[in-house]
């Protein structure tokens, strides 16, 4: 996935505000967690292309295990219904979560290995086939960058809605 999962880390953020709200949650801060939470694990890119020189697929650094994701997420969970201040919990549920999603989306066409490091085989729903040089213009043009499109469309339609008061201002 190459543009959607910010997108998908606001909508995720956005539609569960609502019932963290009660939780002391500035809106602001829940959003921003949710959206790092989206993005982090492609910070592996960084070393990617930095230090690795592109050796290895990105998806087999520890950034992409979603059991580190998956246990953030259960830890999270745990402290949110132990925790008497909800206001971190929440947050670490959210960034947790959009981590989990990330791992779903790059799961329909890019390579996951789920098992990892317990086990090496990758998985996806889906191949894009390499028709195009450079080699991003073959996801560009496969129908699953249509999905992507749609992800950026309701995260738009959805920051864009008016508020309860029929204000336009900007916020979760």
């Amino acid at each position: 996935m190459f543009i959607g999962h910010l997108p998908a880390g606001y909508i995720t953020s956005k539609l569960l505000y609502p019932r963290f709200s009660g939780q002391n949650v500035v809106s602001n801060h829940f959003l921003w967690a949710g959206v790092l939470g989206a993005i982090t694990p492609d910070s592996d890119m960084v070393y990617f292309y930095l230090v690795d020189h592109r050796q290895h697929h990105h998806h087999t650094y520890m950034t992409h295990y979603p059991i580190i994701w998956v246990t953030m997420l259960f830890l999270s969970i745990i402290s949110l219904r132990i925790s008497r201040n909800l206001y971190y919990p929440s947050l670490a549920v959210i960034f947790s979560l959009n981590g989990v999603i990330h791992m779903l989306l790059d799961s329909i066409v890019g390579d996951i290995w789920w098992l990892a490091p317990l086990a090496g085989k990758p998985f996806a729903f889906f191949t894009v086939p390499a028709l195009y040089k450079p080699w991003w213009l073959s996801f560009i043009f496969h129908w699953s960058f249509g999905l992507e499109l749609v992800v950026v469309i309701w995260a738009v339609y959805l920051w864009w809605q008016p508020n309860q008061d029929g204000s336009r201002v900007i916020r979760a």
